[in-house]
């Protein structure tokens, strides 16, 4: 296709604020606090900041999950963290994660606070901790952390790559969405081959690969992420569409969709959580509010 952009990259780039897109108020080519904000704190050894994005997602869905197993250690509080507001750049959150991204975590439950950042890292750490949703056996474990990479690597050609271009940038571009399309429904068509032969991505196991996977891939495949089912043709990857629809059936993933949602419907946000009785008495239908 033929560039009818005019642009010409200059010799140094400098940042132009007025660039646009859904959220230019909030990003920046620099790192560090934009402002002084501390924490809150409750009452559980693990203190979550997050926003019910598929990388908040990932770790609400395990701390939900190791609750049910019955890791009691596992109660948390979930402080919403709202990245369109700029939170994710108060000093506080920088301190927890210098990347100003959500999820991080601190576990107060060390001789000193444990910060964890990075939501493959807190699935990992919460794994490990707990002793849950990852392989002991050596063989097994590796390919767990196999796919779990994967997702780490390929989410943001799925986030940054196809959802900017397909669902935030001020204006279609059609090489960017085209690039990103392919890539994305490439990586579906990985995810299907795996799937056909076993019941979950790192084998017969359900674990934090899948957790991590599903919070993405199974989201879009469930026409959840950019209103893209159709455009990507989602129906057609069988295997990864029975994998995400059993996940989406479990109760602790639903709780955990719940958990830091500022979207959807009232019923389905609970802006915090900090007790399970939350879940019952506290979503946005009950309390009044969007």
């Amino acid at each position: 296709m033929t560039d009818t952009s005019g642009y010409t990259p200059p010799k140094v780039w400098t940042w132009q604020k007025e660039s646009g897109g859904a959220f230019a108020n909030i990003n920046r080519p620099i790192a560090g606090p934009t402002h002084e904000k501390d924490l809150p704190v409750g009452k559980h050894p693990l203190q979550l900041y997050s926003l019910a994005t598929p990388n908040g997602v990932k770790v609400t869905v395990m701390l939900e999950e190791l609750l049910a197993a019955g890791h009691d250690g596992a109660e948390y509080d979930a402080w919403l963290i709202n990245i369109r507001e700029g939170e994710q750049f108060g000093s506080g959150f920088v301190g927890v994660n210098p990347n100003s991204k959500i999820p991080a975590m601190v576990d107060r439950s060390t001789a000193t606070p444990t910060r964890v950042f990075e939501s493959g890292s807190i699935l990992l750490y919460l794994a490990e901790k707990f002793g849950a949703f990852v392989p002991k056996e050596h063989a097994a474990r590796t390919e767990c952390m196999n796919w779990l990479f994967w997702q780490m690597g390929s989410a943001p050609y799925l986030g940054g790559g196809f959802g900017h271009f397909y669902a935030y940038a001020p204006m279609k571009i059609e090489y960017c969405i085209d690039r990103f399309t392919m890539e994305v429904k490439r990586q579906l068509d990985v995810l299907d081959r795996q799937l056909a032969n076993h019941a979950h991505v790192g084998g017969e196991d359900y674990t934090i690969a899948d957790m991590a996977i599903w919070a993405w891939y199974g989201q879009l495949v469930l026409g959840r992420l950019y209103s893209a089912a159709e455009f990507l043709d989602v129906a057609s990857y069988t295997h990864v569409m029975r994998w995400a629809k059993e996940i989406d059936a479990r109760p602790a993933v639903k709780r955990g969709r719940m958990v830091n949602r500022t979207f959807g419907e009232p019923e389905t946000q609970l802006h915090e959580r900090h007790d399970a009785s939350d879940f019952e008495t506290k979503t946005q239908d009950r309390i009044g509010g969007r």
